[in-house]
């Protein structure tokens, strides 16, 4: 029985396009100006953007400087309407809701407590991010669904990453692939999941 949804952000919540086209552009433009002020390297930091590297570090700083562009009203989460709908009536419904993304936790509670479709963030008990562990290791969603206070059978995680969904199977979760553009995954939209 489905007593939490774990779910990815980035092709699975929410587009591709927001997170390269948007977040990721307006990231690099303010970044020199932020390692003028707080330091860093900031040649390794481009390096880790244009490699699209999972470092905790670089994500850090991202969030923190979008966070600004949130407040600012620069910015603005794009979640697609299928997801808020169902988040919300899977929070309705008493299931646990929570996020694993290689993005931040910061940048997480950004993107759904300034979305398109809504303050999204009250929806969710659980953030998780690399600090946890890789998405591609099982261990990382034992430990996520631990967390939880949860059996990871007991969890339904979703994402647009195989290796991920494959990971979070290994740990014994049921797991979809969302696939929105080719429809070759387990689902095209949160619209199709049954729980």
């Amino acid at each position: 029985m489905t007593k939490a949804i774990l779910t990815d952000i980035e092709g699975t919540t929410s587009s591709i396009a927001f997170v390269h086209d948007v977040l990721f552009p307006y990231a690099r433009a303010r970044l020199p100006a932020w390692v003028a002020k707080h330091g860093g390297d900031l040649a390794q930091l481009n390096a880790w953007m244009d490699a699209d590297a999972k470092v905790t570090e670089l994500k850090d700083i991202q969030g923190k400087i979008w966070a600004e562009g949130y407040a600012a009203g620069e910015l603005k989460g794009h979640v697609y309407p299928d997801a808020a709908e169902a988040l919300r009536r899977w929070h309705d419904e008493g299931l646990t809701l929570a996020v694993f993304s290689s993005g931040s936790v910061a940048a997480q509670k950004l993107i759904f407590g300034h979305s398109d479709q809504g303050d999204l963030s009250p929806l969710f008990s659980g953030w998780f991010d690399t600090t946890t562990g890789p998405k591609r290791d099982a261990q990382s969603y034992v430990l996520i669904a631990d967390a939880l206070g949860v059996s990871p059978a007991d969890v339904l995680f979703l994402s647009d990453i195989s290796g991920e969904t494959d990971a979070a199977k290994a740990a014994g979760m049921r797991a979809l692939l969302i696939d929105r553009e080719k429809g070759q995954g387990d689902v095209a939209s949160f619209a199709e999941i049954v729980l």
